[in-house]
């Protein structure tokens, strides 16, 4: 019997033994695509509760496992994957993000929001799509990259702000900007906000996102979010710089070189005594001695570290950037940190910090456009390399006698600005599901600059040189308190509801003074022999809100949103001080239907929305009569009346209707179209009265605006694999907007080189029809049309032509696209943007393009296609250059608008990450390198400097009127970066 149960067992011992010899323990690391440790991954043996999760450095070992065992690697906002562990004991595994769009959490007003449950039109972009170009401004980080959002330059000098329209013009005289509201905080106008501090950025778009923030929402706004730790990532520091050459950019426009102005003089036979072949002898490239190739620096150093109690991020950054014109630079240091210390399970305190300081030191940028006026044929520079002084040279021979480079070697600016922001946030968790949220802000500018006109230079000749000092300072307070609740109930039904109640005031002042007859060099007031000019300014507000919300969401297949807002502004009269802003939004998912049974869509939604916002009007005391007080009478002070008060003034209010489709396909493609239409009425606009009325003008509610419009943004995970990956994507917006009514039943309102008339878009322009040339006489043609009877008819008589609607500067289109290739650890990304249509007036041509009427400033080259008549017969596109001038042919009309279209490369990057083997051998945690291009090249017909730089820098929204001066160009930009992780 014994014998027989021995040899039972000899079997079942074997089978042990080989089992045994088959078990074994695996160990490996789980990185996401960029190879940083995925910290908190499940790791599990599948079909078993074998498991664990991976460490600080992604890390993870397992034990009793077989080479059949399959493991399955799980984390949030990652793909799961399963890997068969086969015969490796050490094992590397990438976890891809999970791209679905309706899982992620967006930012929303007042907070945030899983995308699923969404209703509203917001576009959500993250930091890695944020950084790829080199800029101090966050606000140029959006060009191309958002379906309806145009983003104009003002200008290419250093640390210069764009402009940003989001869906058309919305109003006539109100602001047409954005508001821009970083964690929580409504800003005073555009941020000075460090790139690298932003974690995302949420641009709110139709009423139903924005009619929580009232009011100040009628124009879009952009919702920033700046960076926190991860939790339960271990503590980090990150290091990165940018080293970058600027080069100076004129696009297409170009002035003529010596031989090229003298074949133009030539041709009006020049009368003037100096004019001679000896000329040719001389060729001063103004440009090239005014400009440069220009250094650009960018550093920053941040810290974070989060537990389960405390999360901290910190940055300090620095920005300098010399400008490709000589004599602009900046130098820009900034810090922030964010502390969100959890005390209780109940209290958890949120202090922040924020500043900023803005330095240009001792500029002496001259007006840019002297360099092209100025004549090839004037030396600026004697034989030891000395700057000439035009006005005493007997050989200068430009109009205005200015010698770029004369003044500029003494006279100069400063300037500081600084900026804090302080924030003491807390949250209290009062009962379960029940929290209150307090949000208190405390912001300060300070501005201080200073001129110095030397006595020695031509511009300090009539007082003995001078020197004026200016300071300036805003002070902002901003309180926020909210009452939050959310619950879920039977698995079902899911509500949130938000109520609140916000103050924010606003105080501004400023103080310059002058004086005039110094010592060369003296730089203080004190040193001045008289007093100058003394200037002071002092202006304030006050808004104040109520406001409730709440959405609800039953099965994750239907939502339901609703909010309202009350509005109280200091801009309007007692009876008209509050306005009501309400939204409502419904969102269908239709893929989690039982009845919904497709390969194809993965994801199917529809969303509609309805709200109403306000807005108010650029004056802050609209509604009152004013004087104006800053005047005297043989020293005794006296008042002058100003504004015409109108208490009755009420809020500017568009109503918008928004349609919405977002789906997924093929597990490939992210689609969303949209489709809205603005209703804007009572339009502020500032009524001019005749002077015999003794008033400038008063502030009415004068009609109405429609702004109609189709968006659509696609992007496509064309490869998606661990080694390999390839995306692309797409926006296009297109908006109409219509003027529907006008004040006091009027059919039309001329302002300017524009129009504001009935059926007519907002920015249509309204000047004489330029016809060409005659042929048999070179004179230029103008079109006149008869009042009465509509005939048309020529003329070359400027006066006599006819004013007329004649096109728009908006664009019938924009957008962007950007592509994504991923090798390994190599990457290669590009980011374009377009405009098609839309007429930009090129204001600067009527100096450079004059046919003889400045014959003593410099003249642009023609265009590609373009000619000049010379002879009868000739059919040419420019008339025969008089000198003197051809019969106002330079004059204001339709002879300088131009196709305003481009497609510009604003990115390219490539980029290489150090594999992991290698940073772990150098102890750090991970490490890339890259190489760069900005503003590469534009495609455009525009013969102006820059299509994109679409406005002067001193109109009222910069970048944005249509009408380009010849501006500060934007720069080419060439990029090497390295960003390091410890």
């Amino acid at each position: 019997m014994r014998k027989r149960t021995f040899i039972l067992l000899i079997p079942l011992f074997f089978f042990s033994i080989i089992a045994w010899a088959q078990e074994k323990s695996v160990t490996g690391v789980v990185t996401d695509n960029s190879g940083t440790p995925v910290v908190g991954a499940n790791v599990v043996v599948k079909n078993t509760t074998n498991g664990t999760v991976t460490d600080f450095d992604g890390r993870f070992s397992i034990s009793n496992v077989s080479d059949q065992d399959v493991l399955v690697v799980s984390s949030i906002g990652y793909v799961t994957q399963e890997v068969t562990i086969g015969n490796q004991t050490d094992l590397d595994i990438t976890l891809q993000e999970d791209v679905s769009q309706l899982d992620e959490v967006v930012v929303v007003a007042y907070g945030t929001q899983k995308k699923e449950t969404v209703t509203s039109s917001l576009v959500s972009v993250d930091a890695e799509e944020l950084t790829d170009i080199t800029t101090p401004e966050v606000s140029s980080m959006l060009q191309g990259k958002a379906a309806g959002v145009q983003v104009a330059a003002s200008s290419g000098s250093p640390g210069s702000t764009p402009n940003i329209l989001i869906r058309g013009v919305a109003s006539l005289n109100g602001s047409i900007t954005p508001l821009w509201v970083i964690d929580g905080v409504i800003q005073h106008g555009v941020p000075v906000l460090n790139p690298n501090d932003v974690s995302n950025i949420s641009v709110l778009k139709d009423a139903s996102a924005t009619a929580l923030y009232g009011s100040r929402g009628a124009n879009g706004v952009i919702v920033v979010t700046t960076k926190r730790a991860k939790i339960g990532s271990k503590p980090q520091v990150q290091v990165s710089t940018k080293l970058a050459v600027n080069q100076f950019n004129s696009g297409k426009f170009e002035v003529m070189n010596s031989q090229q102005l003298f074949d133009y003089h030539t041709q009006f036979a020049n009368s003037q005594p100096w004019f001679g072949s000896e000329l040719l002898e001389r060729d001063t490239d103004w440009i090239e001695g005014g400009t440069k190739d220009a250094l650009v620096r960018d550093a920053n150093v941040s810290f974070t570290s989060a537990t389960e109690s405390l999360n901290l991020f910190l940055n300090m950054g620095y920005y300098s950037e010399e400008g490709t014109v000589k004599g602009n630079d900046l130098d820009r240091y900034t810090f922030r940190t964010n502390l969100d210390y959890k005390i209780s399970e109940k209290l958890t305190i949120k202090p922040k910090l924020s500043f900023s300081f803005d330095n240009r030191d001792r500029t002496a940028q001259a007006p840019l456009y002297e360099l092209y006026l100025n004549l090839p044929w004037d030396l600026p520079f004697d034989s030891e390399g000395n700057p000439i002084n035009a006005q005493d040279s007997q050989d200068w021979l430009g109009r205005d006698q200015r010698n770029y480079f004369f003044d500029q070697q003494w006279n100069y600016s400063t300037s500081n600005v600084f900026n804090l922001s302080g924030n003491f946030d807390f949250e209290y968790q009062i009962v379960p599901n029940l929290s209150f949220h307090s949000t208190n802000n405390f912001t300060l500018y300070r501005s201080k600059s200073q001129s110095y006109t030397d006595p020695r230079s031509n511009a300090g000749l009539a007082n003995g040189g001078s020197i004026s000092d200016f300071t300036a300072n805003r002070r902002t307070r901003l309180t926020t308190q909210m009452l939050k609740y959310n619950n879920v109930f039977n698995d079902d039904h899911a509500i949130n509801v938000l109520a609140g109640y916000e103050y924010n005031d606003y105080e501004y002042e400023d103080f310059g003074a002058s004086g005039n007859g110094i010592i060369a060099g003296g730089e203080i007031l004190n040193a001045a022999s008289e007093t100058g000019e003394v200037s002071g300014f002092k202006n304030d507000y006050a808004l104040q809100s109520y406001f409730l919300a709440a959405d609800y969401d039953y099965q994750g297949k239907y939502f339901a949103k609703g909010s309202i807002r009350r509005d109280g502004a200091s801009n309007f009269g007692l009876d008209n001080q509050y306005g009501n802003f309400f939204s409502l939004g419904l969102g269908w998912n239709i893929h989690k239907e039982d009845f919904f049974s497709s390969e194809v869509f993965n994801e199917l939604k529809l969303r509609a929305s309805y709200g109403s916002v306000g807005n108010r009007p650029s004056s802050l005391y609209p509604y009152q009569g004013t004087y104006r007080v800053n005047t005297q009478y043989i020293g005794t002070p006296g008042a002058i009346l100003n504004q015409f008060g109108n208490p009755d003034l009420r809020w500017e209010k568009s109503y918008e209707a928004n349609f919405a489709l977002d789906t997924r396909v093929l597990n490939v493609v992210n689609l969303t179209l949209e489709y809205y239409n603005k209703d804007t009425s009572d339009l502020l606009y500032f009524v001019s009265l005749p002077d015999l009325t003794g008033f400038q003008g008063f502030w009415e509610n004068v009609g109405g605006l429609t702004n109609k419009g189709f968006e659509a943004a696609i992007s496509a995970d064309i490869i998606s694999k661990p080694d390999f990956g390839l995306n692309v994507g797409f926006n296009i917006g297109i908006n109409r907007n219509e003027i529907t009514e006008l004040f006091d039943e009027q059919e039309e309102i001329p302002v300017g080189g524009k129009i504001f008339k009935i059926g007519e878009d907002a920015n249509t322009w309204y000047i004489r029809k330029w016809l060409g040339v005659n042929s048999e006489n070179g004179q230029p043609l103008w079109e006149v049309v008869d009042p009465d009877t509509g005939e048309k008819s020529e003329t070359s008589d400027w006066n006599v032509a006819t004013l007329q609607p004649l096109g728009t500067s908006s664009p019938d289109y924009i957008g962007g696209f950007n592509t994504s290739l991923r090798y390994k650890n190599l990457s290669l990304t590009s980011n374009f943007s377009f405009s098609k249509g839309g007429t930009l007036y090129n204001s600067s041509r009527e100096l450079f393009d004059s046919d003889g009427f400045y014959s003593t400033f410099n003249q642009m080259v023609l265009a590609d296609g373009w000619s000049r008549w010379e002879q009868p017969g000739d059919v040419a596109t420019h008339p025969q250059a008089i000198e003197g001038g051809n019969n106002n042919s330079n004059k204001r009309s339709s002879r300088y608008l131009e196709d305003g279209s481009y497609l510009r490369l604003n990115n390219v990057t490539l980029s290489y990450s150090l594999p992991q083997n290698i940073v772990n051998k150098l102890g750090i945690g991970n490490a890339s390198i890259y190489l760069a291009g900005d503003n590469l090249f534009t495609i455009t017909d525009f013969t102006g400097v820059d299509p994109v730089v679409r406005g002067n820098p001193n109109d009222a929204n910069p970048g944005l009127s249509g009408s380009v001066s010849l501006t500060y160009p934007v720069p080419r930009r060439y990029v090497l970066g390295l960003n390091v992780t410890f």
